[in-house]
């Protein structure tokens, strides 16, 4: 099986607007395979990159492994011949636009880590024809597509802006979200040339259905995505950290911030949790802290939003540990059961969990431990690995304390608040709940 290439000697932009163009998409993660899809559903053949045999392979079953792509519509497109995933890198010169997804975590000492880049557009250097554009998402830090990638490519000795067109346009990705995908959020696009600008606006004008905005360069398009993500991070720990405030002060900061909301200018409502989760807000930030300190800045917000982030798991433990003193019962001898493992409700991603450091710090105070997360089978903590369990009304009985770290709508909350002795609930359910011995962050 492999998708049918056409050879047309025909301007790039024209076969783009013919759907005649071949769209290359390396990183088939929860980036890059919705991407991918999307791409196809506008009438392009799409062959999907990755290293990873296994996904190739359950992607060639018709197989999803992201919670909100169903099996139904990828079977659809390889079996219909539009989407061929594959790990023969050499196929990068079949295709028209390659668009590079690939991951961009940090190192232990929290600087970009920016070797899947560099990977990937080595890849396309040995194997593409002239003629193509190739299109960076992936998070980095700015500078990397004019100063890491251009030249990469340049190896290659075609000329950028004439035989090939390179352009920075941020991922925004949301998983689980269900207004926005990638089909109706906007795009922000920045060509190395003016050449490299129009050709890639053209395309995500073709393959989206809203809005594509223009900046001078990949560079301003690179700050930008650490922008988005970065304003997130500042806003959640100023109300993690108020949350902290609030709890002293015995006031209610759900109730605070459902107030605020009341001002109809100059304010957008966040939530405090058990901290923060996802590829974007616990690494991004991380990117232009670095970024400012290359160039003598000291970023001290950014470092402060992320050390009061990081200190939220401490925090719950602490308040779980405190309410069941109230109760006479230590905690190094309770069984405690959690609730949720993912980072954000009724997704299957659990990278950076602030559920994950939440389990750690009550694994090591010696509790028992119970997990239900109706999206995850099995995760690793540490070198302990986990097996979730189902919610049975036995199990809520048994427990010293439920503490709700992820509010799945799947969840049966009526069953926790009739049986559990005591809720702490970090991601404000509580409507749901009657229980006395309920507890909110």
């Amino acid at each position: 099986m492999g998708i049918r290439i056409e050879s047309l000697e025909l301007d790039l932009s024209k076969k783009i607007e013919i759907r005649k163009a071949t769209i290359g998409v390396v990183g088939l993660g929860y980036v890059g395979l919705p991407l991918a899809l999307q791409i196809v559903n506008k009438g392009f053949q799409v062959i999907g990159f990755d290293k990873d045999d296994e996904k190739i392979s359950k992607l060639r079953s018709g197989d999803s492994y992201i919670a909100d792509m169903s099996n139904a519509i990828i079977e659809k497109a390889v079996n219909e011949e539009k989407f061929e995933p594959t790990n023969d890198f050499s196929k990068l010169a079949y295709v028209d636009v390659i668009i590079i997804c690939v991951p961009t975590p940090t190192t232990a000492d929290g600087t970009p880590n920016i070797s899947y880049i560099v990977d990937a557009a080595n890849a396309v250097e040995q194997n593409m024809s002239s003629n193509t554009l190739i299109i960076l998402e992936s998070t980095t830090y700015p500078g990397t597509t004019e100063e890491i990638v251009k030249p990469i490519l340049e190896k290659s000795n075609f000329v950028i802006g004439q035989d090939i067109f390179l352009a920075y346009s941020p991922e925004r990705v949301d998983p689980g979200n269900l207004n926005f995908s990638v089909s109706n959020t906007p795009k922000v696009v920045g060509g190395i040339s003016a050449a490299c600008l129009e050709v890639s606006k053209h395309f995500y004008e073709t393959v989206i259905n809203t809005n594509v905005f223009a900046v001078t360069s990949p560079k301003v398009a690179e700050m930008e995505k650490l922008l988005e993500n970065t304003f997130r991070q500042i806003n959640i720990a100023l109300v993690n950290e108020l949350s902290q405030i609030c709890h002293k002060m015995d006031v209610d900061v759900w109730e605070v911030i459902e107030a605020a909301s009341t001002k109809p200018y100059g304010f957008m409502p966040f939530a405090p949790g058990p901290g923060v989760g996802g590829h974007c807000i616990p690494v991004d930030p991380k990117y232009l802290l670095w970024a400012g300190q290359q160039h003598g800045i000291s970023a001290t917000l950014i470092e402060t939003a992320d050390k009061i982030n990081v200190s939220m798991p401490s925090f719950v433990v602490e308040r779980l540990e405190n309410y069941l003193n109230a109760q006479e019962k230590e905690i190094g001898d309770a069984e405690i059961l959690v609730i949720g493992v993912t980072y954000k409700p009724d997704i299957n991603d659990f990278r950076e969990s602030p559920a994950l450091h939440v389990i750690d710090k009550l694994k090591d105070k010696q509790c028992g431990l119970n997990v239900v997360d109706p999206f995850i089978e099995t995760f690793t903590v540490g070198n302990y690995r986990f097996n979730t369990v189902s919610l049975t009304k036995e199990l809520v009985q048994k427990a010293d304390a439920v503490v709700i770290l992820t509010n799945h709508t799947p969840i049966e909350y009526s069953l926790i608040d009739q049986y559990a002795a005591l809720i702490f609930d970090t991601r404000n359910t509580h409507y749901l709940f009657k229980s006395e011995n309920y507890y909110k962050l």
